[in-house]
Formats: structure tokens, C-alpha cells, sequence
């Protein structure tokens, strides 16, 4: 079993902690791969699109995309950490994901996607968990992944794990290890359902393709999608079940 993790900060806090705690149940059974942000994807996105037009492998930061991309695709299970920053998740995390606006659905989704899971960890102080675990979310299901687990833990007083109370600390362990029981017991060999959400989602985009494909056939999405089969009767998630 193979786990990608993509931590939102390199800090090591009660976010880290958190994702520790999660982990231990696959520990024995998962090769986990860890991308600590900024460090493992140091630029911003410019918005110069050239991973839309030209394709990702022109993008200026494409040999750290391209790095994660190959990690997210062979991954079994895929954990997404970020503390909330002024109710978001962090600058990071957001440019990390704007680098893979090419895997959207109406763009290049991965087939591989539909049939994954992930699970998403934020923490604040006070409120916020929840827009970041939103934020983060967001992306993932236009990705095409249908089955996300959300932990979104709420500190009183302190940002500092050894500093929380002991029921505190308790009350976030025993969440955690709640979640991660939860997705350590589903068999992975057998790809995640892909929900109707997801399938409406396809069916709009594939409707667009059709037509960008079919008024300029040399379109890099709209090519794309015909590779693949999906102006025609293949779904990507029937992919997945074969």
C-alpha cells in the first residue's frame, strides 16, 4: 500500500502531530511518501497556463510537479495537512494546488483519481479548521476523488501540543485515531465509488470537450479526453473496476 502525504508547513506542531497519530495505523503496512510544503514545491503558480495550453510538462516548476504528480498516481491513499491560516489553508497549500489546476475535470483529470481516497487534517486556533479542510477539499473532488475524509480540530488557549490540556490532547487523539481506524480497515485493492457529484461533474465537462474537441481537434484537453475514451462510452471509473 502506498500513502502520499502533502504537508501544508514544514512547522512541526499540532498539525504534525495530528498527522503522526494517523498514521501509526498504517505505519506497519503503507510506504509513506511525505512532501513537506514550501520545500518540496517552492514557487508560485504565475497563471501563465502553459500546463493548460502546452501541457504540464512546460510548466516552469514542473520538475517538482511532476515529482508529486507520479507520487499523488500511485498512491493508495492520499493524507493532506494544513493548520488554518486567517480561516484559510496556507499560502502553501494554495499554491501547491493551483500548480494542478491541469488535473481539474474540465482540463486533464488523472483516471487514476476516481478510484482513490483521501483524507484531509487542518487545526486552528479558535475557527477556521473547517474553510481550510474546504479549501483543500475543493480541489480534491475536481480532481475526481469521490471518497474524503475531513478531521478538523478546534485549540482553545494554545498552539502548542505540549502545552494543550491532557483532555484536549485526548479529545483531538482520540478523533484522529477514530479517522484513521475508519481508513485503515477499508481494502484497498478495490477502488473507491465514485459518487453522482462527481459523475455530474464529468458528464458537464465531457459535454464541453466534445465540442472544444470537435471545432479544433488539435486542442490539448479536448485530445486528451478522446485518448482516452471519454467522448466516447469509457468512464473513468469503470476504468478503475477492471
Amino acid at each position: 500500500m502506498n500513502i502520499t502525504v502533502i504537508n501544508g508547513t514544514e512547522k512541526h506542531g499540532v498539525t504534525c502531530r495530528l498527522k503522526e497519530l494517523f498514521l501509526a495505523e498504517f505505519k506497519e503496512r503503507a510506504n509513506i511518501t511525505e512532501f513537506d510544503l514550501p520545500k518540496d514545491c517552492p514557487h508560485f503558480c504565475s497563471g501563465c497556463i502553459s500546463c493548460l495550453i502546452n501541457g504540464e510538462n512546460t510548466c516552469k516548476d514542473a520538475e517538482y510537479i511532476g515529482r508529486i504528480d507520479q507520487s499523488l498516481l500511485e498512491a493508495d491513499l492520499i493524507v493532506m495537512t494544513s493548520p488554518a491560516y486567517v480561516f484559510h489553508a496556507t499560502g502553501a497549500m494554495k499554491a501547491f494546488l493551483d500548480h494542478f489546476a491541469y488535473r481539474w475535470l474540465p482540463h486533464r483529470p488523472a483516471p487514476e483519481m476516481f478510484g482513490k481516497r483521501a483524507v484531509i487534517l487542518t487545526q486552528c486556533l479558535g475557527a477556521g479548521a473547517k474553510s481550510a479542510a474546504k479549501d483543500i477539499r475543493h480541489s480534491l473532488s475536481w480532481w475526481g476523488i469521490s471518497k474524503i475524509g475531513v478531521f478538523t480540530g478546534a485549540l482553545m488557549g494554545d498552539i502548542v501540543w505540549e502545552k494543550l490540556s491532557g483532555k484536549k490532547q485526548m479529545e483531538l487523539t482520540g478523533k484522529v485515531r477514530k479517522l484513521s481506524h475508519k481508513f485503515a480497515q477499508i481494502d484497498y485493492t478495490k477502488p473507491a465509488h465514485t459518487n453522482l457529484m462527481t459523475k455530474m461533474k464529468f458528464f458537464v465537462c465531457r459535454g464541453m470537450q466534445q465540442s472544444l474537441h470537435k471545432n479544433d481537434p488539435a486542442y490539448l484537453d479536448g485530445a486528451y479526453w478522446a485518448r482516452q475514451g471519454w467522448l466516447g462510452k469509457a468512464r473513468p471509473w469503470r476504468t478503475q473496476n477492471m
